[in-house]
Formats: C-alpha cells, sequence, structure tokens
C-alpha cells in the first residue's frame, strides 16, 4: 500500500482544498490530513480540542434535550463528540465548503458514514460568519449549545471577514441565538487570549477558558489547545 494518497482535491473560492490519507509509518498508523493552500487545517492525528469542545459546552449546557449548531464540520470529530450525548436531540453542523460536506456523504472521512447516519445529524452548507452577521440562523433558531471550531484561533483566522465574531458585536449576535442557560463553545489552537475573555465578558453571563493538553507523538511532547465558553443569562 502507498503510504500517501491523495483521497480528494477541489479548488474553492478560499484556495485549493485537499484530503490526503497518509501513512505514518513510525507510528504504524494512517491518518487523515486537509490541506487549504499551503496550510494544513486538521489531521486525524490530534482531535482531543475537537473533542474536548463538544464534551465541555454539551455538559455545560442546560437539563436535555439539546439542540446544538456546530460551526465547522472538517473531520467531524466536534460533531461526533456531540453526538456521544443522549441528551442531544438535534445537531446541525455549517460548514462553507459543500466539498468537505460531500466527503462525509460519499464515506471518503472515517467518521462520514456515523455522521450521515444518524437522524439527529444534519449537515448544511453555510457560512457560519455570515449567519452571525445578519441573524439568518438555521432552523431552529435557537440553541442550547453553538459550538465553532473553523479559525485557527481568536486572532488567527482563515477569511479576515472571519473577524466579526471576536467582536463584542459579533459575540452579542451569536448570542441571541442561545437559549437562556445556554452555551458558546470556541476552540482556539492559541493560549487563552485575555482581551477576547475580557469581550466575552460584556456579552455572556459567564465566561471561562480552559486549557486542554494533548499528545502530540511526532514531537514526542505535550501540547495544548484552548476551550472558551460562555454561558447566557
Amino acid at each position: 500500500m502507498s503510504p500517501f494518497a491523495e483521497l480528494a482535491y477541489h479548488v474553492t473560492p478560499l484556495g485549493a482544498l485537499s484530503l490526503r490519507r497518509r501513512r505514518m509509518l513510525a507510528l504504524d498508523l494512517d491518518v487523515l490530513e486537509v490541506k487549504l493552500g499551503e496550510d494544513f487545517l486538521m489531521s486525524s492525528l490530534f482531535t482531543a480540542g475537537e473533542r474536548a469542545l463538544a464534551h465541555l459546552s454539551v455538559a455545560a449546557a442546560p437539563a436535555g434535550p439539546l439542540d446544538v449548531l456546530v460551526g465547522g464540520l472538517g473531520l467531524g470529530y466536534t460533531a461526533a463528540a456531540a453526538l456521544d450525548h443522549d441528551e442531544v436531540r438535534s445537531l446541525r453542523v455549517v460548514d462553507v465548503l459543500p466539498e468537505v460536506i460531500g466527503w462525509h456523504r460519499d464515506g471518503l472521512v472515517d467518521l462520514g458514514p456515523r455522521l450521515s447516519g444518524d437522524p439527529r445529524c444534519q449537515l448544511e452548507e453555510g457560512d457560519f460568519f455570515n449567519m452571525v452577521r445578519t441573524g439568518a440562523a438555521p432552523q431552529p433558531g435557537r440553541f442550547h449549545v453553538i459550538a465553532v471550531d473553523i479559525d485557527h484561533s481568536t486572532e488567527a483566522w482563515l477569511n479576515a471577514a472571519n473577524g466579526d465574531l471576536y467582536t463584542e458585536a459579533g459575540l452579542r449576535s451569536l448570542m441571541a441565538w442561545l437559549h437562556p442557560q445556554g452555551v458558546f463553545g470556541l476552540w482556539s489552537d492559541a493560549a487563552p487570549d485575555q482581551d477576547f475573555l475580557a469581550r466575552m465578558a460584556k456579552v455572556f453571563h459567564r465566561v471561562d477558558a480552559e486549557v486542554v493538553p494533548f499528545d502530540n507523538p511526532l514531537r514526542d511532547a505535550e501540547e495544548t489547545c484552548t476551550i472558551y465558553r460562555g454561558w447566557a443569562a
């Protein structure tokens, strides 16, 4: 078997998008990778943060049943972790790239059959940031949990227009989608951003930032990511 295979390649408005399967010989492991242009977006080797985003957000929500919105599909680890919770009644996953949704529906990624086969889960093409900006939320119009895993961090965005979300005004627009006591969760690959937490604190009833450690076997070292949470009043 070849140690490398490109499973899909697309030219998108955001740049060249590729899905690759790589055999990590040193780890005796097959890994899925996604690249956008020259940037590595995600890898199935590092999923602790994506899964923690769902688990920490759902666990902090009010008692179920819960309607959950996930911004960003990727390889599907945040969505799948949300579905691990029986109290999740419905899950909407919004991704701006229809090609990524197609990977899941066509079974090109490992979690595709699970997500596509769960009747609670709906995969939708759309610009999450524009939805927040315009108030054009998918149905239902309010959610108990909104979990976002799209940009690299609160200051490193895939698209300059995404920056609206991280302002006080953008956070207020997002909070309008939450039920009372609902939870907004956000993944970041950077250390906690105190300025962003201060903006969150002006909008949400309560906020926190949890540092999530994970092993990097390529470097034989521990690394971290951050999960932000904000609670609606």
